[in-house]
């Protein structure tokens, strides 16, 4: 998942391939690198707001955005370790000028609100992970409950349509998870360079997603990969058992690829899982 030691070597590679230099970082994320997101094209008009959402454990701080007009089927993105932040707003913000209804959650809010990476995508790992192992399977669970009903109380939110969620790092198992928790509403999953997806236990998130009807879409990092090779095959075969339509791939990317705040940031491999990620909501939400 989320380690310092793998981070900061992916760091040092990328900088040596000249992908991007430590300055450059700098400089970007002083700009809250909101410019490297490309444009939508046919772009709709949005709406958003900051929000607070009650839970069986307290409120939920959290960011929505939506089209200006209408009703669109509703998305759940769960962050990475750095939690929500300005690059997971522009990135939501993004998919709402897509066509759907978007609510990225401060997964952390139990603790304290967002921001909860002082330094954004810079902030020291070590510093951030008490409060990724204070979640668990149960708090999981109940929080994509409570998130999926929020969206389904939303006029912008569509009650015909099934609903998609998708995980950076460690939000990647609670996607799969969020599928379980809410097998009626949830029809697609996404999870990007996400870590403990497969674990050696009968919750295992994979084995707990499989029991749904949702599809899926899995993007792994390559230096994941490399650590765990067998675990794409598992993920295959596990979906393909289940008869459940599911996209497995290894990216040209290391683990953290997709935000663009990211030290490792890779536009070309995001931009792919972008275009992945609209072909799954188009696919089983209905928008194409």
């Amino acid at each position: 998942m989320c380690d310092q030691d793998h981070f900061e070597n992916d760091a040092q590679e990328y900088e040596a391939r000249g992908q991007v230099t430590r300055r450059e970082f700098g400089a970007l994320l002083g700009a809250g690198m909101v410019m490297l997101l490309p444009k939508v094209a046919n772009a709709v008009a949005v709406t958003d707001s900051e929000v607070n959402i009650t839970t069986p454990d307290g409120t939920a701080d959290a960011y929505f955005v939506h089209p200006t007009t209408g009703a669109a089927p509703g998305v759940l993105v769960w962050p990475d370790i750095f939690g929500l932040r300005p690059a997971m707003r522009q990135m939501s913000k993004r998919l709402a000028e897509s066509g759907y209804s978007v609510l990225v959650v401060n997964p952390f809010y139990r603790v304290k609100k967002a921001p909860t990476a002082e330094q954004g995508a810079a902030t020291p790992i070590p510093e951030l992970v008490p409060l990724m192992k204070a979640l668990t399977e149960t708090t999981h669970m109940t929080d994509a409950k409570a998130f999926i009903g929020w969206l389904d109380k939303q006029a912008s939110v569509s009650k015909t349509r099934k609903m998609g969620t998708q995980g950076y790092c460690m939000g990647g198992p609670i996607a799969l998870r969020t599928a379980a928790a809410v097998p009626n509403r949830v029809g697609a999953v996404a999870s990007f360079h996400g870590g403990g997806l497969v674990i050696d236990a009968p919750n295992s998130p994979h084995l707990q997603a499989s029991k749904t009807k949702a599809q899926f879409l899995i993007a792994v990092a390559e230096n994941d990969d490399q650590r765990s090779p067998n675990e794409k095959n598992v993920l295959k075969e596990t979906f393909a058992k289940a008869n459940l339509p599911a996209e497995v791939e290894v990216y040209a990317g290391a683990h953290g690829w997709c935000p663009p705040d990211s030290r490792v940031y890779n536009m070309d491999q995001a931009e792919k899982a972008w275009s992945r990620l609209l072909a799954l909501y188009g696919k089983a939400l209905g928008t194409t």
